[in-house]
């Protein structure tokens, strides 16, 4: 379900005229994520820590709502529920297009997300299904790199609203704490400096977060 943004009364309406113009609307920023606990809370659930950071990514997305906002026809929709579309690797060291529908249920997330890469490995080429729909963002692990900021690779002639957001290695230092790259870019029409910042916290709080005994 989407409902329409009023355009009309929203505080932005002239950011979002100003930014949608550009040939280039999006923005982008790499910051760095403390994921001890989160890797620590990954291996006692045995679990991918892949999948356990994408699912608190779609939490973080699905809690900011500027997130779940896409530009169609000149009009803003609000999407109840927001996937990611996560590039999954293959042996042969190419990769597909995945669709991640997600769930607040870890669990139900897991279940799901391990059927879609196990699909997606068994396939080839890029796209693999249908994207029917925009309510997802651009999800990437790029586990090869520590990088300090990442490009993406945009046709500006198609209409694109879509978060990207990318992950780097994890790096480990002598005092035992884990962290990671994170690289979120965003359309300026949709949402500002102020948003993403949000967004960074809002992760960081739920990496940080121990598990439940």
């Amino acid at each position: 379900m989407k409902t329409i943004l009023d355009l009309e009364n929203w505080n932005r309406k002239e950011h979002f005229k100003h930014f949608s113009q550009m040939e280039e609307p999006f923005f982008g920023a790499t910051v760095t994520i403390d994921c001890t606990t989160a890797y620590q809370n990954a291996k006692k659930l045995n679990t991918s820590f892949f999948i356990y950071y994408l699912h608190k990514t779609l939490v973080a997305v699905n809690t900011i709502e500027n997130f779940k906002y896409r530009i169609s026809d000149d009009k803003i929709y609000i999407n109840g529920r927001v996937d990611a579309s996560a590039t999954i690797g293959r042996e042969d060291g190419t990769f597909g297009f995945s669709l991640m529908e997600y769930h607040p249920d870890f669990k139900i997330f897991e279940q799901n997300a391990l059927a879609e890469i196990e699909r997606i490995q068994n396939t080839t080429g890029i796209f693999t299904r249908e994207f029917k729909d925009d309510n997802v963002i651009h999800f990437s692990a790029i586990p090869w790199l520590n990088f300090t900021s990442l490009s993406h690779a945009r046709s500006f002639t198609y209409p694109d609203s879509c978060p990207k957001i990318s992950f780097g290695k994890m790096i480990s230092s002598d005092n035992g704490k884990r962290s990671i790259a994170m690289s979120v870019h965003v359309h300026h029409g949709l949402m500002d400096g102020l948003h993403v910042g949000k967004f960074v916290d809002c992760f960081q709080d739920l990496m940080n977060h121990p598990l439940e005994k």
